[in-house]
């Protein structure tokens, strides 16, 4: 299943993280991520495919867990 066509804003969780995705519409296939249960207030990242398409929920689940992966424990952030 694709993401992103006429989805706009939702919420997912992954290994116990919340994230708000926002998919842009001006832009397909590129999306930003804020950490919701993060400790730093509207921290997060953005990611896009290469082609344009929209990602697959497992494709986004993933790009959250290389974030996660690259976060310090410390700080919240990547350092």
């Amino acid at each position: 299943m694709a993401v992103g066509e006429g989805s706009g804003r939702f919420e997912v969780e992954v290994d116990g993280e919340r994230f708000e995705v926002v998919a842009r519409p001006e832009t397909p296939g590129q999306y930003d991520f804020t950490w919701l249960s993060g400790p730093n207030p509207g921290y997060g990242f953005s990611s896009a495919s290469s082609d344009g398409s929209d990602r697959t929920a497992a494709a986004l689940e993933e790009s959250i867990r290389g974030f996660l992966d690259q976060v310090d424990p410390v700080t919240g952030y990547i350092e």
